[in-house]
């Protein structure tokens, strides 16, 4: 669904990405993992057209997008969920959720996919009204993936859903991740500094470091490989 072939991407003088190769294969989780400054929210952004691509190619279900506008994009059905959440934080949960809807004309579709976003996220209806600002870290990613949700995407890229976020929500939040690629069939690219969990609900992963990708395998492979225990897991699996 989504291939990225010899990505380079620049901060001015300094490469963030030294030539990355990737595959998502349509229906499938996969995750993007490494440490701070290993380029991963970088990889996003380009894909979403945030940060121009110096070199390579990004392809979606076939066609180049590379350096597209970003709302060309969501328009194809590709949408992000940033790092940090950046929700409105002066609208309520519905107006974002409108603001995420806005290619959407039809009052009663509206009205549908809202009220399915709801079902997946009961919390948010019960705050409909409340300003955003005033929700609770995990109730703001909730909402934040709500409203990518509305844009009707096929392809959905979610960066860093557990941060800021009590762990007592963070399972809530992967559950309901798994829960959006199974019932929906959306494809999900995740990056993740839990790699556990990250690699727990998806299919396929990556690791990232500085700006290159050093190892890929399946996700039960990569969960199992000393390397990423050592590095990533905390030397346990």
């Amino acid at each position: 669904m989504l291939e990225v072939k010899d990505l380079e991407v620049a901060y001015g003088s300094i490469t963030a990405l030294h030539g990355i190769s990737l595959k998502v294969e349509k229906g499938k989780i996969v995750t993007l993992i490494g440490s701070n400054g290993a380029g991963k929210s970088t990889t996003l952004r380009a894909i979403s057209g945030l940060r121009r691509v110096r070199k390579g190619k990004i392809l979606f279900e076939g066609h180049e997008i590379t350096n597209r506008p970003p709302h060309r994009i969501v328009g194809q059905g590709l949408t992000q969920v940033p790092e940090g959440r950046m929700i409105f934080a002066n609208l309520t949960v519905l107006e974002n959720l409108k603001m995420g809807a806005f290619r959407q004309k039809d009052k009663q579709e509206f009205r549908k996919d809202s009220e399915y976003v709801f079902q997946i996220f009961p919390r948010l209806k019960e705050r409909e009204k409340q300003v955003a600002g005033t929700l609770s870290g995990g109730e703001q990613q909730m909402l934040a993936i709500g409203r990518a949700l509305m844009s009707k995407p096929r392809y959905l890229m979610l960066d860093e859903p557990s941060l800021g976020i009590a762990p007592i929500l963070v399972k809530t939040i992967f559950s309901k991740i798994s829960e959006i690629n199974q019932q929906l069939g959306i494809t999900i690219l995740l990056v993740e500094q839990n790699a556990n969990l990250a690699l727990e609900i998806s299919d396929y992963g990556y690791v990232l470091e500085t700006g290159r990708i050093i190892l890929q395998d399946e996700s039960a492979k990569l969960r199992t490989n000393n390397l990423v225990r050592e590095a990533y897991l905390g030397g346990v699996c």
